[in-house]
C-alpha cells in the first residue's frame, strides 16, 4: 500500500515513524542544552548577561555544518554502515563531552568550558547532519511533512530535559550530577542507531570528494534557478530570526522576573509538554490537508503571535522571589505553552519546506547546507541579545518588541517561496531511492 492510500493511523503507526520520534529527541537535547541549561548554569555562576549572550557564537558549527557535510555523505566508518556509524559515534561522544562538563566551574575554568561547548556544538551539528540525511532517505516522499512534523515535536520535546528535569535536579544536586544525567538521556538515541537498520538499496554515494562538494550545489542551482534559489535562501535565514532571538535569553529573562528554578522547570514541563505534543499532531494533519504553503503562513504568524506573550510578562516587571503568586505562574505558563506551540509549528513546517527542496541523492549536504541558514540566526545574532538588553539599554520589552518586527521579513518572502495558493515545492524523484520496510 503505497502512503497516499494510507489512512492518518496507518501512517503513524509506523516503525519509520518511531524512528524519527528518536531522530528528534537526539537531535534536539544537545542543542536545547546550549539554549536552557548553559544560560541558567553561567547566570547562577555569577556571569554577566553580556558575556552569557556571546556564548551564542560558539553555536557557529550549526552554522558552517554545510562545509564537513560532503565528507560524512563521501566517507563512511568501517562499522555499522553509511550514515549509522557516524549516527553511533556522535552519540557517544556527545554522553562524553555532556558528562565532562559538569566537572567544570565556569568561573575558574571559563576558556575550558567555551572550548568544550563548542565542541558540544560540533559534535551536535555533525549529527544533525546524518540524522537528517538519514531520516530523508527513511521516509516516502508522502510521509516527508507527518515525519519531520514527530521529529521536530520530539525535538521540541527534548527541551524538557535540559530546560525542565536538569534545572529542578540543580536546586537540589550539584553540576556534575546534573550534567552527568542528562548526559544518559543521549542513550535511547544511540541504541535506536544500533538496532535499527540502514535504508535499504540507498543511493550510492559520491566516488569523489569534488562529487560530494560540487555537485550538489550544482544541482540545486540549475533545478531551482538563481533567482529563485537566492530568495529560498533567503527566506530560510528570515523565517524563524524573531522568535530564534527572542527566546536566546529565555531562562535568564525568567529568572530576572523572580521565578526559581525549579518554578520554571516545573512550568515548562507542564505547560510546553501538551502544546508541543497536541499542537505538533495537528500541526502535522493540518499541513498534509491544506500543504506545505499554507501551513507556512498559518505557522509562521502563529509563532510571531507567541512573541506578544514575553512582551506582556516583561511589562509586568520583576517580583521578589517570594512574591510571585499563581497569576504569574499562569502568566509563565501561558507564555512557555504558546511559544511552544507557534514556534514548534513554525519549525515543522520549516523542516518540511527543506527537505522537499533536497535532492535525495545529495541529501546531507543541501540539508546541512539548508538547515545551516536556520542556524545563522541563533548564532550570530543570537549573540547581540545580551548587548542589546544591557548594554544598549533595551530593557526587555523593547528587546521584545525588535523580535516581533524581525519576523516579518521572512513572512514577506512567503509571496515568493510559497504563495498560499501556488505549488509546493517539488521533491525530485530518482530511481534508486528506496526505503526500509516497516
Amino acid at each position: 500500500m503505497s502512503p497516499t492510500q494510507k489512512s492518518l493511523w496507518q501512517t503513524l503507526a509506523t516503525r519509520r515513524m518511531i524512528i524519527c520520534v528518536f531522530t528528534g529527541f537526539s537531535s534536539g537535547l544537545p542543542l536545547y542544552l546550549l539554549f536552557n541549561l548553559l544560560p541558567a548554569w553561567l547566570k547562577t555562576e555569577g556571569l554577566s548577561l553580556r558575556t552569557i549572550g556571546a556564548f551564542a557564537l560558539i553555536q557557529f558549527p550549526y552554522t558552517w555544518k554545510f562545509l564537513w557535510a560532503p565528507l560524512l555523505d563521501r566517507y563512511a566508518l568501517p562499522w555499522l554502515g553509511r550514515r549509522r556509524g557516524w549516527m553511533a559515534m556522535m552519540h557517544i561522544a556527545l554522553i562524553a563531552v555532556i558528562a565532562w562538563l559538569g566537572y567544570l566551574s565556569p568561573a575558574e575554568h571559563l576558556w575550558l568550558v567555551v572550548m568544550l561547548t563548542t565542541v558540544l556544538a560540533f559534535l551536535s551539528a555533525s549529527l544533525d547532519i546524518v540524522l537528517d540525511a538519514f531520516r530523508r532517505n527513511l521516509l516516502f516522499d508522502d510521509e516527508q511533512e507527518m515525519g519531520n512534523t514527530l521529529h521536530v515535536n520530539a525535538y521540541k520535546l527534548s527541551t524538557l530535559v535540559p530546560g525542565s528535569l536538569a534545572l529542578i535536579l540543580s536546586d537540589h544536586l550539584p553540576w556534575t550530577q546534573v550534567f552527568f544525567i542528562t548526559a544518559l538521556f543521549m542513550i535511547p538515541g544511540l541504541l535506536m542507531t544500533l538496532l535499527v537498520s540502514e535504508p535499504r538499496a540507498e543511493i550510492k554515494p559520491p566516488k569523489t570528494l569534488r562529487e560530494a562538494v560540487i555537485e550538489p550545489f550544482r544541482e540545486f542551482l540549475s533545478r531551482q534557478g538563481v533567482r529563485q534559489a537566492a530568495y529560498i535562501l533567503a527566506f530560510i535565514l528570515l523565517y524563524k530570526l524573531g522568535d530564534s532571538l527572542c527566546t536566546s535569553l529565555a531562562t535568564p529573562f525568567y529568572l530576572e522576573m523572580g521565578y526559581t528554578r525549579t518554578q520554571i522547570g516545573l512550568v515548562a514541563k507542564h505547560a510546553g509538554l501538551w502544546p508541543s505534543v497536541i499542537g505538533g499532531i495537528l500541526g502535522g494533519i493540518l499541513m498534509t490537508r491544506i500543504g506545505i504553503n499554507r501551513a507556512l503562513w498559518v505557522f509562521g504568524f502563529l509563532q510571531a503571535i507567541a512573541i506578544l506573550g514575553f512582551i506582556k510578562l516583561a511589562q509586568l516587571g520583576p517580583a521578589d522571589i517570594n512574591a510571585v503568586d499563581a497569576f504569574r505562574l499562569w502568566a509563565l505558563a501561558g507564555v512557555i505553552g504558546f511559544e511552544a506551540l507557534g514556534v514548534g509549528l513554525g519549525t515543522a513546517a520549516s523542516v518540511s519546506f527543506i527537505a522537499r527542496t533536497t535532492h535525495p541523492a545529495y541529501v546531507a549536504t543541501q540539508f546541512a547546507l539548508l538547515t545551516s541558514l536556520t542556524a545563522v540566526p541563533r548564532t550570530f545574532v543570537n549573540a547581540s541579545a545580551g548587548f542589546l538588553v544591557e548594554d544598549l539599554h533595551l530593557g526587555w520589552v523593547r528587546f521584545f518588541w525588535l523580535c516581533f518586527f524581525l519576523t516579518i521579513p521572512g513572512m514577506l518572502l512567503l509571496f515568493k517561496v510559497a504563495p498560499w495558493n501556488g505549488k509546493p515545492p517539488t521533491t525530485p524523484n530518482i530511481d534508486t531511492q528506496n526505503h526500509s520496510k516497516d
